[in-house]
């Protein structure tokens, strides 16, 4: 099937990347033991740390998916058997909480609905319990790309401290870095794991550890074996740009322009936009008159919005009409939402126009797929966005 103009990929990730980062991306390959990569290693790292506001931070650069950064992230600072908190937030929590269990780590994990972020009453009520501190490391996920909530992490975390508890505190930004506030400095975060296809704006292939001070020393003492993985193997070469094996060296020439994006736009006006865009979505969605998955209004995700369509509505085959006939990709529903939402992502390199052809791609593809619902939702939209 011919398909003519450019694809709308606006799956909540990978995300559409900018056409100068495409170019760095294509530079010619160099020495990634010579004086320029060296420079160029610093220089990311530097910037690395005011997109995670994480100036007393530590970034680790892996050539890897960010379930490579999640793994890093657990065998650098726990022993076989030690006992971690997590809380199910949807797919990705749960995925998170797994490969936790194949480790050899012994997990709680606290339930969840799919629809909410992370209870901080249900956490602070587990950390009580807690008199002997046996609970190592606390791991939760700041955006849930698989439904479209985002928890309340700063929160959290100071009932966390508040009660003076000393586990280390994991916070998955994997969707939400580069797309919505975030501070792993001021939220007192231990260990922030992050990738690069969704709010940095390039294409997998490398992920991202931001690790406090407390917790490299955790790191240096903890008898979890581990090579690829290692912290202190990555920090010592880092110092002086270098990598202990072979960095993901195009990659990082498209993370470098991806750096300067994000800081000419001004990461605050990069967070307003993903907001303005995320609301203007959910207008549209409200006026289809269709269900958000989301329970709370104050948990609604700037990266994507979720749909959850009414049982015996195949939100699969939506997303066939819409690809086909409109060329626009748009998230399935995974785990248990399978077959039952759509995920519509807007975050990355994004703007009105695109926004607004996502949008007229779904409402023409609800009219094809016969789903009962107003067509007023593209035009509510567009007036919220020339009004705001």
């Amino acid at each position: 099937m011919t398909q003519n103009g450019k694809h709308f990929l606006q799956i909540p990730g990978p995300t559409n990347v900018p056409d100068s980062v495409l170019r760095a991306i294509s530079y010619p390959t160099i020495d990634h033991r010579g004086p320029e990569f060296s420079e160029m290693t610093k220089n990311i790292i530097e910037g690395l740390k005011d997109v995670v506001k994480g100036r007393e931070s530590t970034p680790i650069i892996f050539p890897s998916s960010g379930t490579g950064a999640w793994e890093a992230s657990l065998v650098n600072i726990l022993s076989e058997g030690d006992r971690i908190l997590m809380f199910e937030t949807g797919h990705f929590s749960t995925l998170w909480k797994t490969m936790a269990e194949k480790l050899g780590f012994n997990v709680e994990y606290i339930g969840g609905d799919w629809r909410s972020g992370v209870d901080a009453e249900k956490i602070a009520d587990v950390i009580k319990k807690d008199k002997d501190h046996d609970i190592k490391a606390i791991c939760m996920v700041h955006n849930e790309t698989s439904t479209g909530v985002t928890s309340k992490i700063p929160s959290i975390i100071k009932i966390i401290k508040s009660l003076r508890h000393p586990a280390i505190i994991m916070v998955d930004t994997i969707s939400s870095l580069g797309s919505i506030d975030y501070s792993h400095d001021d939220w007192n975060v231990d260990v922030t794991v992050a990738g690069s296809q969704k709010g940095l704006m390039l294409p997998p292939g490398i992920a991202f550890n931001f690790v406090s001070e407390k917790a490299i020393e955790i790191s240096k003492s903890n008898n979890y074996k581990r090579s690829f993985w290692d912290w202190n193997e990555m920090i010592t070469n880092n110092i002086n740009g270098f990598f202990p094996y072979t960095p993901s060296t195009n990659i990082l020439f498209g993370l470098e322009e991806a750096l300067k994006l994000l800081k000419k736009e001004g990461l605050e006006n990069v967070f307003r936009r993903h907001e303005r865009h995320a609301n203007a979505t959910r207008l549209a969605v409200k006026n289809w008159g269709l269900e958000l998955l989301p329970l709370n209004e104050d948990e609604h995700s700037n990266s994507l919005t979720s749909i959850l369509f009414k049982e015996g509505v195949n939100a699969d085959f939506i997303r066939k009409i819409i690809l086909e006939k409109f060329n626009t990709s748009l998230g399935t529903g995974l785990g248990k939402w399978s077959g039952r939402i759509i995920r519509i992502g807007h975050l990355g390199d994004f703007n009105d126009p695109m926004l607004l052809g996502t949008l007229s791609s779904v409402e023409m593809g609800l009219s094809l797929g016969e789903i009962d619902h107003n067509s007023e939702g593209v035009k509510a939209a567009m007036n919220y966005l020339e009004k705001n």
